[in-house]
């Protein structure tokens, strides 16, 4: 299966990459270099839809963290929402649900209080 990341408008309250396919050693640079396109540009709050995402290895786990420091730095954050099956449940083993404060349901980065 492929990955891809995709940009979604948002309402002024953050930036919003839609993630799809499978989420691997492969395919994570894809996605850092979508972050750091962000940051570069001044976007320190970040949300991830993962609800078309399949599949999330460590290394995909590494760039969300990696995402969220690189955010915090610049006094903003990352967060996940949308992930349902093994990624989901990746995520609450981990310990990654709590920290990135994943939520189930997507919704819009505006509507994201800051940490």
């Amino acid at each position: 299966m492929t990955f891809s990341v995709s940009y979604v408008e948002s309402d002024g309250g953050g930036a919003c990459l839609r993630l799809a396919g499978e989420l691997d050693m492969s395919t994570a640079p894809q996605l850092t270099a979508a972050i750091d396109s962000l940051t570069a540009d001044g976007e320190s709050r970040v949300l991830l839809d993962l609800t078309d995402l399949t599949f999330c290895d460590s290394t995909g786990m590494a760039v969300f963290v990696r995402g969220d420091n690189q955010a915090a730095a610049d006094g903003g954050w990352l967060r996940l929402v949308g992930a349902h099956g093994r990624v989901e449940r990746v995520l609450r083993v981990t310990g990654l649900a709590e920290v990135l404060r994943y939520e189930p349901e997507s919704v819009d980065p505006a509507s994201r209080s800051a940490p």
